[in-house]
């Protein structure tokens, strides 16, 4: 089993998960709930590793609170 780091939003609006995979181009989905979300990441990512491994155009390196 692998395991990747997705970058979730959550739209004001519709109220709709969006989440990504950093660097990895097209690794991208939405749900109405998290394990929706999830769910959907994970069709989508094994839809790209069919494919063979997938190069990283970056790397995930975590996150920052900036304070101004």
């Amino acid at each position: 089993m692998r395991t990747f780091t997705a970058v979730v939003e959550r739209c004001p609006d519709s109220g709709v998960y969006v989440g990504c995979i950093p660097g990895l181009a097209g690794a991208s989905a939405q749900g109405e709930t998290l394990d929706e979300l999830n769910a959907n990441l994970a069709e989508v990512l094994a839809l790209i590793l069919e494919d063979g491994e997938p190069a990283f155009e970056t790397e995930f390196a975590g996150i920052l609170i900036v304070r101004i």
